[in-house]
């Protein structure tokens, strides 16, 4: 199919890899204060009213499904959990959690010794952080007990709540945990033209009817009407270096054949996995290990979010597949406190419920060996009778869990990612205690826990941002320490993962560094 291109001949002002959660801001607001803007997008542009289903098994395909290989002692599940492939990422099929990092998320090191300090601030983060939730129209409680941010959200909390969510609360009180409806980004009152959300429960498999934020219905079509160009199928294949020192645009290539993009600024916006991929596979003789790679820390201190489910039996119906997956959540355990718990760091817990592929995913997966046969088809049948609460649990930096580049090459004759992660025992305690914590709200609730899942969500590092050019990939707006006109703005540059989901922090952050790339134009410092 041929390729019909606005820029082709031209070199535009800012060239975006990846149309996710970061892309889909950086192009909005380029665009809108001018810039000539160009976002290359691997996977396809979807309609929701046409393309979307009400199926499991048929919206996998909005999860990155290429082969990815994995290693390590706990080698990570890489699929629809992750990143999306289509126009809009992962926004299209997360649950639409829109969770605020907290003051010290971002000073981990200076309060427990762990991890490292973030280059900026929650003070700093905050503007952002308002500006993205006025602008997806978050819908969240009155009162948010934790963190910084207490509310009020732009849009009242959502109602009536899931079966699953209602004795979450009630185990919660009833031993004495503090919990609350989730800030969501999802509508609970007309907004721009989209009705508020009717409580289908298909968030992961994405939106029909736009109730649901993603960055395929928001930020991309105003930055299309501001100018940009979105070009879908689009995989890039490598960042191009000008004999200056400064990269001069992106090649990659469309069914089959390759283009080329040139640009004076580059931002990859492409993910944990795919950001630091291609800036390794970038290598040239000026940079033999990798674009941006002088510190070495490319592709290193990865981090998943530990994300172990709880499934209990009850005697009464749940139906874990009704509503909104995530409509009730505590942080009650997340602030951290070493010397009394054992560990540093903590996590939020989220009533989570799941339809039935998902459910039997989790069961399959049980932490004391797989359940299959006579025993799955024994618990499917009661699948009405369960509930499910899932964990956010921060995983602390480790240079030894990094994205490098196989041997295997793909079908663009890229080498594929190889991504190796092993948990550490601060992780293992935390999530000890986390299950224990799960299990018990269950329990309260006279649920009999039935199934542990150990699972991972939310990758987050691979090219960390620092002041120490010698130990960080990226400063605090997202620029190379080593090429100028070369940013990377995804959950990439994440120093340390929190408790907390984390698409709320990479819109902020992308939102910081578009303001900071629009005031370097103004004073024609680009």
């Amino acid at each position: 199919m041929t390729l019909h291109r606005k820029y082709a001949q031209d070199e535009v002002d800012v060239c975006i890899v990846g149309a996710g959660a970061a892309g889909g801001v950086l192009a909005k607001e380029l665009s809108e204060a001018g810039m000539k803007v160009v976002v290359l997008e691997a996977g396809p542009m979807l309609d929701p009213q046409h393309d979307f289903a009400s199926d499991e098994l048929t919206m996998r395909k909005l999860g990155w499904q290429d082969t990815r290989i994995v290693d390590g002692l706990d080698p990570l599940t890489m699929g629809h959990n992750n990143s999306g492939r289509s126009v809009g990422g992962g926004t299209v099929h997360f649950t639409g959690v829109f969770l605020r990092f907290h003051a010290d998320d971002f000073r981990t090191f200076s309060t427990d010794g762990v991890g490292e300090d973030w280059p900026i601030t929650y003070e700093e983060l905050a503007p952002y952080y308002d500006k993205i939730e006025k602008e997806v129209a978050v819908s969240g409680p009155k009162h948010f007990p934790w963190g910084e941010y207490h509310g009020p959200y732009p849009y009242p909390e959502r109602e009536p709540l899931s079966p699953n969510a209602y004795l979450f609360r009630k185990g919660c009180e009833k031993l004495g945990i503090r919990s609350t409806v989730a800030p969501l980004a999802i509508l609970s009152a007309p907004f721009e033209g989209r009705p508020p959300c009717i409580n289908r429960g298909f968030c992961n498999q994405g939106c029909m009817p736009n109730s649901k934020f993603s960055t395929l219905i928001v930020h991309i079509p105003k930055a299309v009407a501001a100018g940009a160009e979105v070009l879908p199928d689009c995989m890039a294949t490598q960042v191009l270096m000008a004999p200056d020192g400064k990269v001069s645009g992106v090649a990659f290539t469309h069914d089959g054949q390759s283009h080329v993009q040139k640009a004076r600024v580059v931002i990859l916006s492409a993910y944990a996995v795919e950001t630091p991929r291609l800036l390794l596979n970038s290598a040239n003789a000026r940079f033999p290990d990798g674009l941006a790679n002088s510190s070495g820390w490319v592709g290193r201190a990865i981090m998943p979010h530990s994300s172990y489910d709880v499934m209990a039996k009850f005697d009464k119906e749940i139906r874990i597949y009704k509503g909104t997956p995530v409509l009730a959540t505590t942080q009650e355990f997340y602030a951290s406190n070493p010397k009394e718990r054992g560990f540093a760091r903590g996590y939020s817990l989220h009533a989570h419920g799941a339809r039935p592929l998902e459910t039997v995913k989790g069961i399959i997966g049980d932490e004391r060996g797989t359940v299959w046969g006579k025993q799955l088809r024994e618990a499917m049948l009661d699948y009405n009778y369960y509930g499910r609460i899932t964990m956010v649990g921060e995983v602390l930096p480790h240079p030894d869990n990094r994205v490098t580049l196989a041997e295997e090459k793909d079908e663009y004759g890229l080498p594929r990612a190889k991504v190796t992660f092993s948990y550490g025992e601060n992780d293992r305690k935390l999530i000890k205690e986390a299950v224990e914590n799960m299990s018990a709200i269950l329990e309260a609730e006279e649920g009999k826990v039935a199934f542990v899942h150990p699972d991972t969500a939310h990758l987050m590092g691979g090219c960390r941002m620092g002041d120490q050019p010698d130990r960080s990939v990226v400063n605090a707006y997202g620029q190379s320490h080593d090429i100028p006109n070369l940013y990377v703005c995804d959950a990439s540059i994440f120093v340390t993962s929190s408790g907390s989901n984390p698409t709320h922090t990479v819109m902020a952050l992308a939102a910081r560094t578009a303001a900071h790339i629009i005031d370097k134009a103004k004073r024609q410092e680009l």
